[in-house]
């Protein structure tokens, strides 16, 4: 597997890392909304114990690599990331206790344009011409498949505005580190430093693991947010920011899957016109990409 991800080249095999991520989180997602809205679990205890299995998963990692995976130059740069990280979580659970799930998942595709925007002026990334069409294409696609305009909107759909402007923020301080990171090390502090401030914000409502179903999902849950944790930090190790950000769109295909297969929840007909653009922006910009390093080479 590791020969094949290697003979793809940096821009191919950091797409394929991005849309892995997309569908391990659209995965994650379908879970802590079925735990919310089957088991009843309040967002707060979902949110900790998730992220507290995803670092107990993530523990072989820093044992088979012993105290280098936690050896680092930019600790305040971890804790920045984290505290974006924090914020971008609670904002976007209280959005969800108000705002439409689709349009909630729309409002937070304007992520991309503060990815971008944030590449050029802090990354100081070169933000092509085609890096900005096939962010807007495939932003365009993601609101045809979510029409957020049949929902009137309230003040409490800034929420999910505001989230997605810092997990941007927290996606360009990941770039930032993999400059002396491991993807390894990425992972694991951001595990570890999320368990004690997720616990902190749920402590009213109890930290208890229910035994039974409701435990089986949390697990399940924590595993796959390692693993797409992990995935995230190798695609930002072998791309730009700006370059990846439309391979992220893949993720609304993957929810939008799950969410019909689990809940039931149809979107419109638009949905196939979205996917294509989605897709087509994606493919177009890796064969852009692709084809700008081999005459580069």
């Amino acid at each position: 597997m590791t020969r094949i991800i290697a003979s793809l080249g940096p821009a191919a095999a950091g797409a394929f890392f991005m849309i892995s991520a997309g569908a391990l989180f659209a995965a994650v997602n379908t879970l802590l909304q079925y735990g919310a809205m089957v088991h009843g679990l309040p967002s707060t205890k979902l949110t900790f114990w998730q992220y507290l299995i995803a670092l107990l998963f993530s523990l072989p990692w820093l044992w088979s690599n012993g105290i280098k995976a936690m050896r680092t130059k930019s600790l305040g740069l971890h804790l920045l990331r984290v505290g974006f990280a924090v914020a971008g979580v609670q904002l976007w659970a209280a959005g969800l206790a108000h705002v439409p799930i689709w349009q909630a998942i729309a409002l937070i595709m304007l992520s991309p344009m503060f990815v971008t925007l944030g590449a050029t002026h802090f990354l100081a990334e070169e933000t092509t011409l085609q890096r900005w069409a096939a962010v807007a294409v495939g932003f365009g696609g993601g609101m045809l498949i979510l029409a957020p305009w049949s929902d009137a909107f309230t003040p409490y759909a800034l929420l999910p505005v505001a989230a997605a402007a810092l997990w941007a923020s927290s996606s360009l301080v990941t770039k930032k580190l993999t400059d002396t990171e491991s993807p390894e090390s990425l992972t694991v502090y951001l595990l570890l430093l999320l368990t004690p401030i997720n616990a902190l914000v749920a402590w009213d409502g109890g930290l208890s693991l229910d035994v039974g179903p409701s435990g089986l999902l949390l697990i399940c849950t924590g595993l796959l947010t390692a693993l797409a944790q992990y995935a995230i930090a190798r695609a930002y190790s072998l791309a730009d920011a700006a370059y990846l950000q439309p391979f992220d769109n893949v993720k609304l295909l993957f929810n939008v899957v799950l969410g019909v297969a689990v809940f039931g929840f149809y979107p419109q007909g638009s949905l196939w016109i979205g996917a294509a653009l989605i897709i087509g922006a994606s493919s177009w910009l890796l064969s852009q990409e692709s084809g700008g390093q081999r005459r580069a080479a």
